[in-house]
């Protein structure tokens, strides 16, 4: 089968010149970027289309060619893809699961450690050549990670590989899921309301659909300890963000690690950018450059089961 291939914002992903897309299929072109206006000229007489976090509407994937018979989202989400139309035109689309599993993982164990030790408090005194740390008693809280509780909701290939770093360091580990499960690889499965009653630290594992959108809202937050963290490593808009802010403002909750945002890039006015109870990364994650380059080979491999006529990881 002819795999032409287009890219459309590979910019995303080579942003750094360390990557190459040219390997995917026997006969590709690349763009850093696509603006939407461009999206239909340039699928034109392509048979797969390569996206990355990149919205594509049902109107605009209604107006593809005949031509295009696979859209391929180069990551492991796809929320941004209108499923409805993909099926209505009988697209396949295919995604890139696991690619990033342990890289995202450590992301959210990293920002659970620097949290439970304020380091970006401690980092802002030293920006200010506030050395109290070092000359005064210890100014910043500073507890262990062992014994605490990690809360997964979602218990995908992320939640997976964090739940063995955290019960390596001595946590326990508890989870919901949307489909009842028994207790398995150390970890304790229960329901929404008592990971989040229960948690230290919360993290959210889970896809962004119509039911997880602003899962964790008010009502979510209310539930969690005073003293508990919520990590984000997923999609921003699984948490009502201006619920977040007034919860952290009010000393609802202790802290937030965020590599992912409602809105991204997130507003340059957000008090989250300022907060010393908050580390906000731009949603990095991912961005590992073995981690890319991980990316492109299985891009290649996905491409390939799809000319020989054995499509692999098919999401429509």
């Amino acid at each position: 089968m002819n795999d032409k291939t287009v890219v459309l914002n590979a910019g995303l992903v080579n942003y750094d010149g360390n990557v190459d897309y040219s390997s995917i299929a026997s006969d590709v072109i690349i763009f850093d970027e696509t603006p939407e206006d461009l999206i239909l000229e340039r699928v034109q007489d392509a048979t797969v289309v390569v996206t990355k976090e990149m919205k594509v509407s049902g109107k605009i994937i209604r107006q593809f060619p005949d031509s295009v018979k696979m859209i391929c989202e180069a990551g492991t989400g796809y929320n941004n893809i209108d499923l409805d139309a993909v099926r209505e035109k009988g697209i396949m689309l295919c995604n890139i699961p696991a690619y990033s599993s342990e890289r995202v993982a450590h992301t959210g164990i990293m920002m659970m450690m620097n949290l439970a030790s304020e380091m970006q408090k401690q980092i802002r005194m030293l920006a200010e050549g506030n050395h109290d740390n070092f000359h005064k008693h210890l100014m910043v809280k500073h507890v262990e990670l062992n014994g605490k509780t990690l809360g997964l909701i979602g218990y995908g290939n992320i939640a997976k590989e964090m739940s063995k770093v955290a019960q390596a360091l001595g946590m326990r580990v508890i989870a919901s899921t949307r489909t009842p499960r028994e207790d398995c690889e150390g970890v304790h499965f229960t329901d929404f309301d008592t990971v989040l009653r229960e948690s230290d630290f919360l993290s959210l594992n889970c896809p962004l659909n119509d039911t997880t959108r602003h899962m964790i809202d008010k009502v979510a937050l209310d539930k969690m300890k005073p003293s508990a963290y919520i990590i984000n490593t997923a999609r921003g808009a699984l948490i009502d963000e201006e619920a977040l802010i007034r919860a952290l403002q009010g000393g609802v909750i202790a802290g937030a690690g965020l590599d992912v945002q409602e809105v991204e890039p997130l507003d340059e006015n957000s008090p989250l950018f300022t907060m010393d109870s908050v580390i906000i990364t731009p949603h990095m994650g991912w961005r590992g450059l073995e981690t890319r380059r991980r990316l492109i080979d299985l891009l290649r491999e996905n491409i390939k089961a799809f000319a020989k006529g054995q499509p692999i990881n098919r999401v429509d």
